[in-house]
């Protein structure tokens, strides 16, 4: 197998998680709510994922594992057919990433993506969309990403296994895989984004104001304009809330995040109260 050793003492790039990704910054106080998420072989409580995305400044939505750390393809592995090339000297630097069984728990990635390999010594490494992936043995907190472009090989995976590259200017609206509810709008960092029952989308308005948009902040943009991805732009407008902030909506639907949701993939306001849903592309509930 080929070697490859990244020097550990790079030069970190210090990077802090955006709140999109990481501590919602205008929490409320979270309501209870059972969310679809990868149990136990018993059935009982959730167990954490192995795999889940993150925002990473300047690089945009990245994998990250359990403990929110970025993820990282190389160069010198091959997708098709999966394979590792980086054994001994290499796994110090570069980790890869463990999977506990062939099913690995995830979350915010599409499930038909991830799969694993069993490596040389019998351990077993997740995969996404072929390529093993590896944490950095540099990085020591969520959000940091010392490990992009090492020996120009080395470079932070995306959530669909290809290498990240930075988000369109100004992009606002964009859609990722949560869980059993499929498809689902987000914003520009991958948080999962709501609709409320109670609002109107002919015409466009938002009834959540005060108090409920502190547990609900809306997805607010500047006047000029905007960019979305996977999104047909035709279904995506604004509505002018009462204290004067453009918020985006769906086919008319205001969007909304939940304070509640701390990491991407995550949907716990899918259903509270009977109102509020993930907005799926077309504007209407998520997971049909």
């Amino acid at each position: 197998m080929t070697r490859h050793h990244a020097a550990l003492g790079a030069a970190l790039v210090g990077l802090v998680l955006l709140g999109a990704c990481g501590t919602v910054e205008r929490a409320g106080t979270p309501l209870p709510r059972e969310v679809a998420a990868p149990r136990s072989a018993s059935g009982g409580e959730a167990l954490d994922p192995e795999l889940t995305t993150a925002v990473v400044p300047g690089l945009g939505a990245v994998l990250s594992d359990g403990e929110g750390l970025t993820l990282y393809r190389f160069d010198g592995d091959t997708a098709r057919p999966p394979a590792s090339t980086c054994e001994g000297p290499c796994t110090e630097s570069w980790v890869p990433a463990a999977a506990d069984a062939e099913a690995v728990r995830a979350q915010g990635v599409a499930p038909e993506l991830v799969s694993t390999i069993v490596r040389a010594d019998g351990a077993r490494q997740i995969t996404v969309g072929g390529w093993p992936v590896y944490r950095f043995a540099g990085d020591t907190a969520p959000g940091q990403a010392g490990g992009q472009g090492a020996d120009g090989t080395w470079f932070a995976a995306a959530p669909d296994g290809k290498k990240a590259v930075a988000p369109a200017s100004g992009l606002a609206l964009t859609t990722a895989s949560v869980g059993d509810l499929g498809t689902v709008l987000t914003d520009a960092g991958g948080m999962t984004l709501y609709r409320f029952d109670e609002d109107s989308p002919d015409p466009s308005r938002s009834t959540c104001e005060g108090g409920c948009a502190e547990q609900w902040p809306p997805l607010l943009v500047e006047p000029g304009g905007f960019e979305v991805q996977g999104v047909d732009r035709a279904l995506v407008g604004t509505t002018t809330r009462a204290d004067g902030e453009l918020q985006v909506t769906a086919a008319g639907w205001p969007l909304y995040r939940f304070a509640g949701d701390r990491l991407c993939g995550e949907a716990k306001g899918h259903g509270v109260g009977g109102t509020w849903f993930a907005a799926a592309p077309d504007g209407g509930r998520a997971g049909g």
